[in-house]
């Protein structure tokens, strides 16, 4: 498995997302549990998760809780980097909110201590700007949490470049990653992409493979996904990926899963090198 950096931590170039086992929709907890095994046997050591993956009202934490489970029962659970969220919530109804307030964030990151059964999170991120609070006060409240050594790195969610900056300014140049919505269908982050690879901050794409396995909605922008995958004897999304992946080198697709066979494909991602003109091809299509 091809090794990106986060921080100072060495993972794998293709983290797994956990969102699909939690949220609706999702499978009963014996395949999810093989899913993430698989990801490990895979050689997969990236999780991203949240305290708001669940659905109803009084089961916050539900994938966090999983997680933790999982790699319990893995020989190769301690390696895994577990990245998780705070700030976003889903009051039980079906919808999202927000909060970003310092003391609901040091309060959520708590919870997801005792859930996740370590001493320090890994990867703490927030999860979503809050339109109630000042940016600056809830990327100072992570801050705190990294002072205090609850956390061992700090990163953002769902920002465009003025929170970057501003969010790697308040950490003292710590920030390390920004999790963002990137995909052929979803190209409106390049921006953000653009600007981690000039500050050196791993990228972490979500839902990375978002329209690739419908065809009809990505229109004239799968037919390049589709040729060269054709050409390689893979699948389309494994493609995706791998194109991510020749973009820039702080890029780590974060695609989520809730069956073994698709975390395996794509694992497989990493050992897929596309030539230049393959990468242009791909770049080029028209939603680029």
């Amino acid at each position: 498995m091809q090794t990106r950096r986060i921080g100072a931590v060495q993972v794998s170039a293709i983290g797994l997302g956990g969102m699909p086992m939690s949220i609706e929709g999702r499978p009963d907890e014996a395949r999810s549990v093989a899913t993430i095994h698989a990801a490990l046997d895979a050689g997969i050591t990236l999780i991203d998760t949240a305290d708001a993956y669940h659905v109803h009202a009084d089961e916050v934490g539900h994938n966090e809780t999983l997680i933790a489970k999982a790699l319990s029962s893995h020989s190769a659970g301690s390696e895994v980097l577990v990245a998780t969220k705070g700030g976003h919530l889903r009051p039980g109804d079906g919808s999202w909110t927000r909060d970003g307030r310092p003391e609901y964030l040091k309060r959520a990151c708590e919870a997801s201590l005792r859930r996740l059964g370590v001493e320090a999170i890994g990867l703490y991120q927030f999860h979503r700007p809050d339109p109630a609070v000042p940016y600056a006060e809830s990327v100072g409240a992570v801050a705190e949490l990294l002072d205090e050594g609850k956390i061992l790195m700090a990163g953002i969610s769902n920002a465009d470049p003025d929170q970057i900056r501003l969010a790697n300014d308040i950490l003292g140049g710590r920030l390390v990653s920004v999790q963002n919505q990137f995909s052929p269908a979803f190209l409106s982050s390049r921006p953000e992409l653009d600007l981690c690879d000039e500050l050196g901050i791993a990228f972490l794409p979500w839902s990375p493979l978002g329209g690739i396995t419908n065809a009809e909605r990505l229109g004239a922008a799968y037919a390049p996904f589709a040729q060269v995958a054709e050409a390689h004897g893979v699948s389309p999304q494994r493609v995706c990926l791998a194109w991510m992946l020749a973009l820039s080198p702080v890029v780590i697709p974060i695609p989520g899963s809730s069956r073994p066979e698709t975390v395996r494909d794509s694992a497989a991602a990493a050992g897929l090198t596309l030539d230049p003109e393959q990468v242009a091809l791909l770049s080029g299509s028209p939603d680029a």
